[in-house]
């Protein structure tokens, strides 16, 4: 069994202390085997906000952390370092390497910068990056749950959010679908939600699915949704036999844990194209 846990839009400088001390335990029980952080990763982009953030990931240690930008990781208010050296201080947090990957023998994570300098909020996937994607997810194994990272979303569920849609997404969907994607990732709109893309983009040659994560650690919640995170199982066993699902753990006010509230059963590859959701009592 291979454990998957998405955090995303952390936002550190409007971090919840009580909170982020929630999700060190909840790591810590569940024992995962990567940490992927879809993006939004500060408030900011401040040296502090990145420093408070990378001893959050320390905090991790020693499970493997996959971390990509958000928009909000790139100065705003420092026209200068946004236009000069727009990654300085998450490259100093998390190293050089933008878009990181991960591999073991039941995972491929491959993550994706779709941030931009010259968008303010927008995010964009390029032709160059499509096919390095597709690259690697050709060489994939047939047991590995094979998932892209990207920060903006491919699909949304709201008419409201599709000013949010990453652009080159069609582009990106169909020829990643092509080389064997089973889930993209993403964050941005604080969010969460399970979509079958191979019902939204007409044409794919296989399931594939939109998970997004709402926010971590943040007070900058959406609506009711307190802060989320999920959690993805994926049990190798061939390509037929492979078995995946997606739990939605929410923070509890109550409980100061967080708590699962839905599991999303996927069907990949041959199986059927339905999604089958338990919320949790």
């Amino acid at each position: 069994m291979t454990v998957l846990l998405q955090i995303s839009d952390t936002h550190f400088g409007t971090e919840r202390p009580q909170v982020a001390a929630a999700l060190l335990r909840l790591v810590d029980a569940l024992s995962p085997d990567l940490v992927v952080l879809s993006g939004d990763i500060t408030q900011r982009a401040r040296r502090r906000q990145f420093a408070a953030a990378r001893a959050f990931v320390d905090a991790l240690s020693p499970t493997p952390t996959l971390v990509i930008p958000g928009n909000h990781d790139i100065p705003l208010f420092n026209p200068l370092a946004r236009l000069f050296y727009p990654y300085a201080n998450h490259q100093r947090a998390f190293g050089a390497d933008l878009e990181p990957s991960f591999e073991s023998p039941g995972l491929l994570a491959l993550g994706v910068n779709t941030t931009r300098p010259y968008r303010h909020k927008d995010g964009e996937v390029s032709m160059q990056q499509i096919r390095r994607v597709a690259a690697r997810l050709e060489t994939a194994g047939a047991a590995q749950l094979r998932v892209v990272v990207t920060h903006q979303p491919v699909a949304v569920t709201r008419a409201q959010d599709e000013k949010n849609l990453l652009h080159g997404r069609e582009r990106a969907v169909q020829r990643w679908a092509r080389a064997g994607a089973d889930l993209i990732l993403g964050g941005h709109i604080h969010l969460p939600y399970v979509l079958p893309l191979h019902d939204t983009f007409a044409g794919l040659p296989r399931r594939m699915w939109a998970v997004q994560a709402g926010t971590a650690l943040s007070w900058r919640t959406r609506g009711t949704i307190d802060n989320s995170v999920n959690v993805i199982r994926h049990e190798a066993g061939g390509v037929e036999m492979r078995q995946t699902t997606v739990e939605r753990w929410d923070y509890s006010e109550t409980s100061e844990s967080f708590e699962m509230i839905a599991r999303h059963e996927l069907a990949l590859d041959g199986a059927q194209p339905a999604i089958a959701v338990t919320v949790a009592e």
